[in-house]
């Protein structure tokens, strides 16, 4: 494993940073300490930087030599809407907030990163550090993009990481194509008519109705798409009726649809809707079909992808770059590889062994109250990205 060494003396520092962060979590588009703890460091360090793109984003602009070549490294800064049952000093000081998804890593490294490509500025051309909020759910890639993020830093391509449990320190992995899926949501109204549960026939029953809306869902999956396609249609709440001898005026259903891809996802959505409302009027019954497409799937590019294999196969070797077991999960980065080519990979994070005692005794995984992220990472992250941005700016395109 080839680290930087510069990286690996401040790696208590930037681990400080880091344990700050995670104690003071903020949830998406509400990051205002981190985002100004970001901005302080890298002032600091004499880094430029810009606020406000996706309202508490940062962007950090590391410049030398005279080439307009230009490169992005993304990392997302908010928490999560949940309490941590760690109790370990730097768990989190606010209820019902937690950073157990490893935000708080990913911008340690990219932290660590920064100080170093500040400090000796091997390369000829400007490395954009992207500090990105709201990728819980609140689509702060989309809001930056939005607000001009390529315009006013215009870069060749983007690359983001994400900390993997599960997957052994020291290890990498990533793929060409489609890793993360498209996430969206769906809330089906049947409307009936209620009656005296001993008289149905003067009701129109809206529970059978849904019962059979849900089973026909699965036929979409299994006929209607082609078997090599991934979908994934989960209802999830069946809400309906509040007394046991009352048929319920209505039933609501709703839950969520993954797919690795816009086509599979315009059939499924299609195919839902057909369903739904055809169901609906078979037993003369309502039905109002809402679906809301939030992330898109998140697609790495080709050449970027192995570009960034070769480049973490000379930081930890390439036997321990893996091939991505691609996940029905969803990540926000889908919007900026929408615009931009690029990568985004996994780093491992261990199996939990690295926490502190006064864990929640939990499983150390991805929105796990018992979750903290492995610090072994930062200098790894970090000399990872550095050499990550010296090796694209110094490759001729």
């Amino acid at each position: 494993m080839q680290l930087i060494e510069s990286i690996l003396a401040d790696a208590a520092s930037v681990t400080a940073i880091r344990r700050d962060i995670h104690a003071h979590p903020e949830l998406c588009f509400q990051e205002e300490r981190t985002a100004d703890l970001i901005a302080k460091a890298l002032t600091d360090w004499g880094i430029p930087i810009h606020r406000g793109l996706g309202k508490t984003g940062v962007v950090g602009i590391v410049k030398n030599g005279s080439s307009d070549r230009a490169v992005g490294l993304r990392a997302d800064i908010d928490a999560l809407p949940m309490t941590e049952r760690n109790q370990f000093a730097h768990a989190s000081k606010h209820p019902g907030k937690m950073h157990a998804c490893g935000h708080d890593g990913h911008t340690a490294m990219l932290l660590a990163a920064a100080k170093h490509l500040a400090k000796h500025r091997n390369f000829d051309g400007t490395v954009y550090l992207v500090f990105q909020p709201a990728e819980e759910g609140g689509g702060g890639a989309r809001e930056m993009i939005k607000d001009g993020l390529f315009e006013k830093f215009p870069m060749e391509a983007i690359f983001g990481a994400h900390n993997w449990p599960g997957m052994a320190v020291g290890q990498f992995a990533l793929k060409t194509g489609p890793v993360f899926a498209s996430s969206n949501e769906f809330r089906i109204t049947i409307k009936g008519k209620g009656a005296h549960a001993a008289l149905p026939h003067n009701g129109i029953d809206p529970v059978p109705i849904a019962c059979q809306m849900v089973q026909a869902f699965q036929t979409i999956v299994t006929r209607n798409k082609r078997p090599i396609e991934t979908a994934v249609i989960s209802v999830t709440m069946i809400h309906a009726g509040e007394a046991t001898n009352v048929i319920p005026d209505s039933c609501v259903l709703e839950g969520t649809v993954r797919t690795f891809t816009t086509e599979v996802l315009d059939l499924v959505e299609r195919r839902m809707k057909g369903i739904a409302e055809a169901t609906c009027a078979a037993f003369e019954a309502g039905c109002d079909f809402q679906f809301v497409r939030n992330y898109p799937p998140t697609v790495n590019h080709p050449a970027e992808t192995e570009f960034a294999r070769e480049l973490l196969g000379e930081v930890v070797g390439p036997d321990n770059v893996q091939e991505f077991e691609p996940t029905m999960g969803a990540e926000d980065f889908s919007y900026f590889l929408q615009h931009k080519p690029g990568c985004y990979f996994l780093i491992g994070n261990g199996d939990g062994e690295h926490r502190e005692g006064g864990h929640g005794m939990g499983p150390c995984m991805l929105h796990n109250p018992s979750y903290d992220f492995n610090d072994e990472l930062i200098p790894l992250g970090a000399t990872a990205w550095v050499r990550l941005a010296e090796k694209w700016l110094g490759t001729p395109r």
